[in-house]
């Protein structure tokens, strides 16, 4: 049986008539460009959210940038940020001329070390911006309380989870904003790039209005330089009609991430992170395979069992060739580092049949009773 990583098909299928009716309404109506069913969307985010405001983007990536280019982030500032991540991440800080800053991950949650940004901090610095990696919270009391006293800002990126919560509060609801992708392989996803903005903060809300549309706070008048970062209007049909379904997907996915921790753990293997005080959403189920090689040959052998697999991510930022210049050295992030050669993500999709998890339960015990 093939089990693939991720497969969208199920959950389309389910929701086509809805989704069809929706594109026809889009279509007759005109508005493919921000407009009602942006609007739409956005109310209904916030409130899922407990915010008070959602502003529709056109990717998390994008999402990112409307949120430092508000918050007036560029050359000589730096952001610190975590090395473990997608390169977005990174990449939009140097995209807005500042200087991303890079801390070691806990080797557990495979978040930011909240202990060791204090000591990445400089005069420099104008933000912090942990990362909610594969659908766990980073720790975000002490990472808040560290922002609080240095005055500095704190910018969510929430790209992998849509769902999660930190102490009972949802994550892109904590820091002065939360940056999500509604890209297709995420827990709330579109049928194409998306993303939104989430804040409390009145002007910070109206300047990403304005930075999304070229900088415009009316017809033909730009008090800023902004981007062209604006939502669908058919992606905004679409992720209204399955943000009601997104707890339950979230929920589906922690009983595959269950079933996988208490199937799993008798092997020479790592299972994720989980705690009471963060509500774990599973983006990707990612385990840990100690010792050399042997991620790599439990990878080759689920694909030889028809099984999808992948490493996120398999280098780190700071020794992408693109930050070379910043000096970071082999070993100067030792977690990150290990964590890229050890990680591995299993199928975790919230339709995924239990015959197909069996599969991969089987698949993989099968690897280490083989040893």
């Amino acid at each position: 049986m093939t089990v693939p990583l991720l497969d969208l098909h199920q959950q389309h299928e389910s929701l086509m008539p809805q989704i069809r009716q929706a594109f026809d309404e889009v279509a007759r109506s005109g508005q493919f460009i921000l407009g009602r069913y942006v609007e739409t969307f956005e109310q209904q985010f916030a409130e899922y959210l407990g915010v008070k405001h959602a502003v529709g983007v056109s990717s998390g990536t994008d999402a990112l940038l409307a949120a430092m280019m508000a918050m007036g982030i560029g050359p000589g500032d730096e952001v610190v940020t975590t090395a473990f991540t997608f390169f977005a991440t990174a990449g939009s800080i140097a995209r807005v001329g500042a200087t991303p800053v890079f801390v070691d991950i806990n080797p557990r949650t495979y978040n930011i070390e909240a202990k060791d940004i204090e000591g990445a901090i400089t005069d420099k610095t104008k933000a912090i911006m942990p990362v909610h990696l594969y659908g766990l919270s980073a720790n975000m009391d002490p990472i808040m309380k560290t922002a609080e006293a240095h005055g500095l800002k704190v910018i969510e990126d929430a790209a992998q989870a849509a769902g999660a919560r930190c102490l009972g509060r949802p994550v892109g609801s904590i820091g002065d904003v939360g940056c999500f992708s509604f890209y297709p392989t995420k827990n709330l996803a579109g049928m194409g790039d998306g993303g939104a903005c989430t804040t409390n903060d009145d002007e910070l809300a109206q300047k990403l209005r304005e930075i999304r549309n070229h900088g415009a706070d009316r017809a033909d008048h730009f008090p800023v330089v902004g981007g062209n970062f604006r939502l669908d209007g058919l992606q905004a049909a679409v992720l209204s009609i399955k943000l009601p379904h997104l707890d339950r997907w979230c929920d589906q996915r922690r009983e595959h991430a269950d079933l996988y921790g208490k199937e799993l753990e008798e092997l020479a293997i790592t299972t994720p992170f989980e705690s009471h005080d963060r509500h774990h959403v599973y983006n990707q189920y990612t385990v840990r395979v100690r010792g050399k090689g042997m991620r790599d040959g439990l990878r080759h052998h689920l694909s030889a069992c028809g099984i999808g697999s992948r490493v996120y991510y398999p280098a780190p930022l700071h020794r992408q060739p693109c930050f070379t210049h910043l000096g970071y050295d082999p070993g100067s992030l030792p977690f990150a580092e290990e964590a890229s050669e050890q990680v591995l993500s299993l199928p975790a999709f919230p339709e995924m049949s239990v015959q197909q998890q069996d599969e991969v339960i089987n698949c993989v015990r099968d690897f280490f009773l083989a040893e």
